[in-house]
């Protein structure tokens, strides 16, 4: 049979060989996309980078403006994500817009969801920065509209993905019950993420008690409960999401760089004064234990939901935090959001390669 095929082949017109190889090529090189591991690589120095101006992008929150704040290294916005065993494909925005014509993108999550929105949407209108745009805001929910395109770029603010409701007894948080759902159906592309609030405590704890089924507790495991919401929430996706019309990633672990002992400077006690990222392909702390909760949540849904796998190579980045150039100013320290532009852009990035 193959030498049959051999000479069929050559006696193909030379035009029609040269598209059969073609195509032969491009099936080769999307089998190579889809077996290359994107989220094992290093940082490397990349003078074309950053992949825009914050400058030139004027709607990114105050918290993560942080050039406008003050800082002035700006080595932290040079840096290009390199997997081992392939090459990303450079973001393109005008791209991006064409394949979403008149559809919707939200981002489901806390203020980590809302970084990676921000950074999305400075990334496309930097790209067609003669585009029209409106922002508008509904509660919980941003909506970023390139009405050029008809393409919806949403923010749902929803930090435990399922509900908190307010009863007699106080604030509750239902680990079973997702009805904030509701605003998530009949989207094309969902990413999701939760994670940094599950050990808030005291003031900051935006709940009172915790539900499972009728057992209604003070207090319970955390990372138990995060396992539950999570179980929650894969339930609500494999009852709801068409895979036909809607494609769903979670944002994965975004970590924070407090204690220096993690990656081998234990005089460092923040992210404050961090230059430049570790070089290697290995952070000396291991990964965070949310991350395997989390990846054995998703083993267990029917309905495909890519993991946007970001814990890795942004514990790499200990330099890419505000620090005291975020919304606390010299007087804060936030070594859990992220500068814009900077560590988000990337995981935009990979996700334009993930939709290719």
């Amino acid at each position: 049979m193959k030498m049959s095929f051999l000479v069929h082949i050559s006696t193909l017109p030379h035009t029609l060989l040269l598209l059969f190889l073609l195509v032969i090529h491009h099936h080769k090189a999307n089998a190579a996309s889809d077996q290359c591991d994107l989220f094992t690589g290093r940082w490397v120095v990349d003078k074309s980078y950053p992949l825009y101006d914050p400058a030139a992008c004027p709607f990114i929150e105050r918290e993560f403006s942080c050039q406008k704040n003050g800082r002035r290294d700006l080595d932290y916005t040079e840096y290009r994500w390199q997997p081992l065993s392939c090459n990303l494909l450079r973001f393109n925005g005008q791209d991006f817009l064409e394949r979403f014509r008149g559809k919707s993108i939200m981002f489901v999550g806390d203020s980590l969801s809302r970084n990676q929105w921000q950074s999305l949407t400075c990334m496309l209108h930097v790209a067609a920065p003669y585009a029209k745009y409106n922002l508008t805001r509904q509660e919980d929910l941003s909506i970023f509209t390139f009405t050029d395109y008809g393409v919806k770029v949403m923010l749902d603010r929803n930090v435990y993905l399922v509900d908190v409701v307010r009863e007699k007894i106080g604030r509750v948080l239902k680990l079973d019950s997702i009805e904030g759902g509701k605003l998530w159906k009949n989207i094309d592309m969902l990413i999701f993420n939760t994670w940094h609030w599950w050990n808030r405590r005291g003031p900051s704890q935006p709940w009172d008690y915790i539900q499972v089924g009728r057992q209604i507790m003070k207090d319970m495991d955390r990372m138990v409960a995060f396992e539950t919401a999570l179980a929650t929430w894969a339930g609500w996706v494999d009852s709801n999401i068409d895979p036909a019309k809607t494609r769903v990633f979670f944002q994965g672990i975004s970590p924070s760089h407090y204690n220096g002992s993690l990656w081998n400077e234990p005089s460092a006690k923040s992210c404050v004064g961090q230059k430049q990222p570790l070089l290697g392909s290995r952070y000396p702390g291991g990964l965070p234990p949310a991350v395997g909760v989390l990846k054995g949540a998703l083993s267990k849904i029917t309905t495909p939901v890519i993991l946007l796998d970001v814990t890795l190579l942004s514990l790499l980045r200990k330099d890419g935090h505000p620090s005291i150039y975020g919304l606390g100013g010299p007087t804060g320290m936030d070594c859990s959001h992220w500068c814009l532009a900077g560590v988000p852009d990337t995981w935009n990035h990979i996700l334009y390669n993930l939709i290719l």
